[in-house]
């Protein structure tokens, strides 16, 4: 593996859609031409982004540029920690099975269900009024 080669993988969850680039450096994330923490302000999600890295033990290994579009907070570090699991695996395929035995390279499939019609959600029905 050279300095100059970068490893890229998309990532989604949700209506997010995240692109990774991984290149060997010192730990620094940047998302969206900003710092990781002042991204993800809570820890809870800081640490899923970072999961991928704990499980493959490569933390503070490699420097990484994230720009990622569409949804809220939490489907978007879904997909930033999707993208870096992906990232992972093409540098090195034999991390696949640890990253896979921890579910993060399953791209999650749960979607927003629609609003039905004569209904005021997806599910919630209005309330029945026998009299």
């Amino acid at each position: 593996m050279s300095e100059e080669t970068t490893y890229c993988a998309t990532g989604r969850r949700k209506s997010s859609v995240a692109r990774v680039w991984l290149k060997a450096g010192t730990g620094r994330i940047t998302i969206n031409n900003r710092s990781f923490e002042e991204f993800v302000p809570t820890v809870t999600l800081q640490n899923l982004v970072l999961e991928p890295f704990q499980k493959a033990k490569l933390v503070n290994k490699f420097d990484v540029k994230v720009v990622v579009k569409g949804g809220g907070s939490s489907g978007q570090v879904g997909a930033i920690r999707l993208g870096i699991a992906r990232s992972l695996v093409e540098l090195d395929e034999d991390l696949r099975p640890d990253l896979k035995e921890a579910g993060l390279m399953r791209r999650d499939p749960r979607q927003k269900e629609r609003k039905k019609y004569g209904q005021p959600g997806a599910r919630k029905k209005f309330q029945f009024s026998k009299r």
